[in-house]
């Protein structure tokens, strides 16, 4: 890859990269969005996200929404496994997300993008949702961090807007220094949720945590493998693993 420039927005200064094929946005150090021209997965936090959206126990969600889209590599996916979903995503980052248009062909996604702040929106919001996936992680000096709480302000707002059967995939970093938040916010979702699972890959430094009234199977996840056509992204999705927590 090379790379190609700087393009900093109100929260955060993104380096762009490119190949032939392929983009990157890296942020701190780490990558903050993926996109390829053939291909969808990468073994890390991205497909995690996908397969939480899929462990509805009712079957196919009808609605997703997303809290923090970035360039939009997981809604991508999601997209590709679900071609019927309505999907919704929120981020606070106009810019990110017009350099994603512009980059990453967010549009192509057909999902409604709406620039709000996250607890804002969620606060005034009368929707419900299959499944809300929470992403919700900003760029700091050193790290990423996440830009909201998992207490019980948070979870209670996202529990008022699941659908009946619904279930909430929420992305936490676990390498170094985030270790804390990600026993805190497990303890938390154990106060509002029967069942909760952990989605994980073999190189990610992410744990997706699936949260609901119920949660589905790992059978659940494997009968979507045949969405992809590359072998590289069908060996990536069947090395996804999922835990029972609660």
């Amino acid at each position: 890859m090379r790379r190609i420039g700087q393009f900093p927005t109100r929260f955060q200064t993104v380096t762009l990269w490119k190949s032939d094929v392929a983009t990157e946005f890296r942020c701190t150090g780490a990558i903050h969005a993926w996109f390829h021209e053939k291909r969808f997965l990468t073994g890390l936090a991205w497909d995690l996200i996908a397969a939480a959206a899929l462990l509805r126990p009712d079957g196919k969600p009808k609605s997703i929404l997303m809290l923090g889209v970035a360039g939009g590599t997981a809604l991508r996916t999601l997209r590709q496994l679900l071609p019927d979903v309505a999907l919704t995503g929120i981020d606070l980052d106009a810019e990110l997300i017009e350099l994603a248009r512009r980059e990453m062909a967010l549009d192509d996604t057909k999902a409604e993008i709406i620039i709000a702040d996250a607890y804002a929106w969620m606060k005034a919001n009368k929707r419900k949702f299959d499944v809300i996936i929470d992403d919700l992680y900003l760029a700091g000096e050193d790290d990423v961090f996440r830009a909201e709480h998992c207490d019980e302000s948070w979870l209670g707002l996202v529990k008022r807007s699941l659908a009946p059967g619904g279930v909430l995939g929420l992305n936490l970093v676990i390498g170094p220094g985030h270790r804390a938040k990600q026993i805190a916010t497990r303890a938390n979702l154990a106060k509002y949720f029967p069942a909760i699972r952990s989605l994980r890959t073999e190189d990610s430094m992410n744990e997706v945590l699936v949260a609901g009234e119920n949660v589905a199977s790992t059978a659940q996840i494997a009968a979507y493998e045949s969405a992809f056509a590359d072998t590289r992204d069908r060996k990536f999705w069947s090395k996804i693993k999922l835990r029972k927590l609660k």
